[in-house]
């Protein structure tokens, strides 16, 4: 049975699947007009509209801003270093839970990645190299570790490679939190994907904080 955070990365995956088969196919023939009445819904105060086939084709759903382009390729560098973290677990701790904890990681992280990449190479925008280096990206991407950081994390083994594991990565994983709220605050996640990705980011990420320090607090204790 799929764990919950490997079927919410499912699930985001087919949404944005969606979205890019939308941006990406073509048709021979114009979409036909709807057939049936669409109310838009006023503002507080206001009525609502009902409107007509003619006004309701011209409906379309927000496009994406060079503020979504930016979060995706900074999204692609935070992910690949958080995946890089994954992949010091099996050899330096035989902890159960930490081992099943990065493995999810692994899994809906990589998926994510290959999501991303396609939605940029499906709007035309070049694909940031995720696998350069993070030093210079950590003084301004909020949660990433410096090469100095990762140093030490892969230096560490046993129990004290879980506590700096689990802390490094809650800060990770809030600094990719920290990123969604500053693309809403810059106006972007507008465009549909990119706000249901977004949002999936915010609330997967923060299930996984409180498991993550419900782990280091047991490990500390």
């Amino acid at each position: 049975m799929p764990t919950p955070i490997r079927f919410a990365s499912l699930g985001v995956a087919a949404l944005l699947i969606a979205g890019l088969t939308a941006c990406t196919a073509e048709t021979e023939d114009a979409a036909p007009l709807p057939t049936t009445p669409v109310v838009q819904l006023g503002a507080p105060g206001e009525p609502n509209q009902t409107l007509s086939p003619e006004e309701a084709a011209e409906l379309t759903s927000p496009s994406h801003g060079e503020d979504d382009v930016l979060f995706v390729r900074d999204m692609l560098h935070h992910h690949s270093q958080a995946i890089e973290m994954t992949g010091y677990v099996e050899e330096r701790t035989d902890d159960e839970d930490v081992r099943l904890l990065a493995e999810r990681m692994d899994l809906s992280q990589t998926d994510e990645m290959v999501l991303l990449e396609k939605w940029l190479q499906a709007r035309g925008e070049p694909v940031r190299d995720p696998d350069a280096s993070h030093e210079h990206a950590a003084d301004s991407m909020p949660g990433l570790l410096t090469d100095a950081e990762m140093a030490q994390l892969e230096a560490a083994e046993g129990d004290e490679f879980d506590v700096l594991f689990l802390t490094f990565m809650i800060r990770h994983h809030q600094g990719a939190i920290q990123m969604v709220e500053e693309l809403y605050a810059a106006g972007g996640g507008q465009e549909t994907e990119i706000d249901t990705f977004a949002r999936h980011v915010e609330a997967d990420q923060g299930i996984e904080i409180t498991r993550m320090q419900q782990m280091l607090a047991e490990r500390q204790g």
